[in-house]
């Protein structure tokens, strides 16, 4: 795990400066506390930030460099199935001069070119330089695990793990891509391509961006298919799928550091300790936290697993100070980013970097197997059509008098918000279902001034390119086609990669693994959610492994008491910081409107808590990266930002 940059200039005349790839690199030090390096050559210029891993020793140093200087490469990731692959390029003539996956990815590059990336097993973001050709290749893993952000200018193009170190370059100006804010509001992240700064963009997840002199293309190489279905029987399902993960699993503990894993008490971090177990690790370190508000603690929970497979158990009860996790967010994540369980999140990779350097986790489960709540709402939502219109007109009738659906989570108002988007195709259903501001919403809160500069595009068009362009024959199929293709990179993989690389923490996911990932894809429906059992297939395969208290208890999200907070802890701010004169100039939103939502939330007239917090979240970046002093950004360290964050 590390940070990369790099700066190829188009014109052979100008030269790439040394002390501006050293700012770049500085600005990403918290993701390579280990060490740094900067390789230059007339007009291509790399850096990189070392989180050791796989070869401590100075034979792993990046930026690397092969074949007498043809061949360069700045690398983040791990490749899972480098050994195998170093024994399959050593067979065809080629000599290692280090035990690390990084020269594993360069000899794979000079052995089959732009084609290597599908060699691969494992999470990365790299750039190679190739001499010769005059070609810099980026590429980025099949899912998203890790970032790489570019921006191209009238000179070159640059690139690096976090957008923040485009600051470093006197020539990037940041400005607002309101576009970008626009599918923010909607979706509480920035999803891939755009980015919030203008004329910065993400390399989207399994693509590869080629450069030659001033030409740029952009392939995909890899996307999960849905078309095929597995034709064995459910107990062969659970069988396959066992080994499958067992397999990826035993990939990912290869480690020359310490490691271990995050154990929150649900199914699938449960899962991987049990295969950790199972595999031989001795006493592994597992860690968890909670919060004194029961709703949201799951430590009992993760206590029964530890107990079960005698972890060396570390947890911690957080009571998180509101106004200091700020700068921290907003600092790390680098856009707005208004995924709450952030905060958990960066609380727990900082406990855990304290006892070891990698940690294997449970993330991808969900979307892989149906884990979610949405996806059984979208299957009654399906039911529900085939009512006979008469029936279906009689119960959206009542349902106008039951409690407002922001109001409470009970079974009523969840009821009134499930009935109230019955009436769109089953695609925006979702998209109502998934959205923090939804298109109706956000023509009430915006100046028709931000609509203007938006685009006024309904964000929901992502979603419907997203379900055009599935292969997949069932519609349960096609959602976790669109999650894997939205929500998983450009919110889950973000919070996870941000927060762990804040720590210098390297975070593992085994159910991403491709091979677990192309089988799940395969698997029926019906044996991932039967009736409205979730992860069905996955639950079955291991209730050997896990107690039936975890099996079969409720999913908790990740959360925090975000509702509480805007009623104490942060009212005073959020009032403050949302209707400041500030936040009014930049003419985004209907002040009155902001102030109502306030108003109705300490009240407890509804719940805007997640509108709010993305609110916030939003005037925060604000202030931070497009108001701040430049100096103060590009100086600011582990959290402490810009003083105009406060």
């Amino acid at each position: 795990m590390c940070g990369i940059a790099g700066r190829y200039n188009f014109s052979s005349g100008a030269p790439v400066q040394g002390e501006l790839l050293k700012r770049m690199c500085d600005l990403l030090a918290h993701r390579g506390p280990d060490g740094e390096g900067i390789y230059q050559k007339a007009n291509l210029g790399l850096g990189h930030r070392r989180l050791a891993v796989i070869d401590l020793t100075e034979a792993a140093k990046q930026p690397m460099v092969r074949a007498n200087g043809r061949f360069v490469i700045t690398y983040n990731g791990e490749i899972y199935n480098f050994q195998e692959l170093r024994r399959n390029l050593e067979g065809l003539g080629h000599r290692f001069y280090s035990d690390s996956d990084t020269e594993v990815v360069l000899v794979a590059y000079q052995e089959y070119g732009t084609k290597c990336v599908e060699h691969f097993r494992g999470m990365f973001a790299f750039g190679i330089w190739d001499e010769r050709e005059q070609r810099l290749f980026l590429a980025r893993d099949r899912v998203g695990q890790k970032p790489l952000y570019y921006w191209v200018d009238q000179d070159g193009i640059s690139f690096v793990s976090e957008p923040k170190a485009f600051f470093a370059d006197p020539n990037f100006n940041p400005e607002v891509n309101k576009e970008a804010i626009s599918h923010y509001l909607t979706y509480q992240y920035v999803p891939a391509p755009w980015s919030a700064f203008l004329g910065v963009q993400k390399l989207p997840p399994a693509h590869v961006l080629i450069v030659q002199k001033d030409q740029i293309h952009l392939e995909r190489y890899w996307k999960l298919s849905y078309s095929t279905t597995f034709s064995g029987s459910c107990e062969e399902a659970q069988e396959e799928l066992l080994a499958k993960l067992k397999e990826a699993t035993k990939l990912q503990l290869i480690s020359d550091v310490s490691l271990g894993a995050f154990l929150s008490g649900g199914i699938d971090s449960s899962v991987i300790v049990a295969l950790m177990s199972e595999l031989g690790v001795p006493r592994i370190k597992t860690f968890s936290i909670g919060f004194e508000a029961q709703a949201y603690n799951e430590l009992p929970y993760a206590k029964l697993v530890a107990q079960q497979y005698d972890t060396d158990h570390h947890e911690l009860v957080v009571t998180p100070n509101a106004t200091e996790i700020f700068q921290k967010l907003v600092w790390f994540y680098n856009e707005p980013f208004a995924d709450s369980s952030a905060i958990p999140t960066l609380y727990l990779s900082e406990m855990t970097q304290r006892h070891v350097t990698v940690a294997l986790n449970g993330d991808g489960s969900d979307e892989n197997l149906l884990g979610y709540d949405r996806y059984v709402a979208s299957l009654y939502g399906r039911w529900y059509d085939r009512f006979p219109k008469s029936l279906r007109d009689m119960i959206e009738w009542g349902t106008q008098f039951l409690p407002a659906a922001s109001k409470s989570k009970t079974i009523l108002s969840r009821l009134k918000r499930f009935v109230a988007v019955l009436s769109e195709t089953p695609e925006r259903r979702y998209g109502y279902w998934m959205c923090h501001f939804d298109p109706v919403m956000k023509q009430h809160l915006c100046t028709e001034e931000f609509l203007q500069d938006s685009g006024k595009r309904d964000s929901f068009e992502l979603l419907a390119d997203a379900f055009q362009s599935s292969d997949a024959k069932d519609f349960l199929s096609r959602l976790l086609d669109v999650d894997v293709n939205t929500y998983l990179p450009d919110d889950l993989l973000v919070k996870v990669d941000i927060a762990s690389m804040a720590h210098g923490l390297e975070a593992r996911s085994p159910f991403l693994d491709h091979h677990v990932m192309e089988f799940c894809a395969a698997l029926p429906s019906s044996m991932k959610l039967k009736g409205g059992d979730k992860k069905y297939v996955l639950k079955q395969a291991v209730k050997s492994l896990l107690p039936n208290k975890i099996l079969n208890r409720p999913k908790m999200g990740f959360g925090v008491p975000l509702d509480l907070w805007f009623r104490k802890d942060l009212r005073e701010m959020a009032y403050d910081l949302l209707l400041s004169s500030r936040a009014v100039q930049r003419g985004y939103f209907h002040t009155h409107v902001v102030e109502t939502m306030l108003d109705e939330h300490v009240s407890g007239a509804n719940n805007w808590h997640y509108r709010l917090w993305n609110l916030l979240m939003l005037e925060l970046w604000h202030r931070a990266y497009i108001d701040g002093d430049r100096e103060l950004i590009i100086t600011g360290r582990n959290g402490n930002a810009s003083k105009s964050m406060t």
